[in-house]
């Protein structure tokens, strides 16, 4: 699992990772994104919020990492939600996700 966190990483630094749950939530209703990070640790509102769109518009939600590893890993703090925007990017980590 930290293959995808260093991933994460690359993505933040080549601009293809969104963070916030707002920013994000408008991207996923315009299905400009391919895979949604959850914080394990975000509240039942973000929570059920998030879930209730991906779920909605077919999209990937990953809630296996905590708040901490997530923001280690773009370079950021407080951040619960994050989204890769590029297909690439997205393929590379779902081979990393099913292994």
């Amino acid at each position: 699992m930290n293959n995808v966190l260093n991933t994460l990483g690359l993505c933040k630094r080549a601009n293809k990772l969104i963070s916030g749950e707002e920013l994000v939530l408008g991207k996923v209703k315009k299905n400009a994104v391919y895979i949604v990070f959850l914080a394990s640790d975000a509240g039942k509102n973000t929570t059920k919020r998030m879930t209730d769109k991906t779920n909605f518009y077919k999209i990937r939600l990953v809630n296996t990492f905590t708040t901490e590893e997530l923001n280690t890993a773009i370079g950021t703090q407080n951040r619960k939600v994050l989204a890769i925007t590029s297909k690439d990017f997205t393929k590379l980590i779902e081979q990393k996700l099913d292994m």
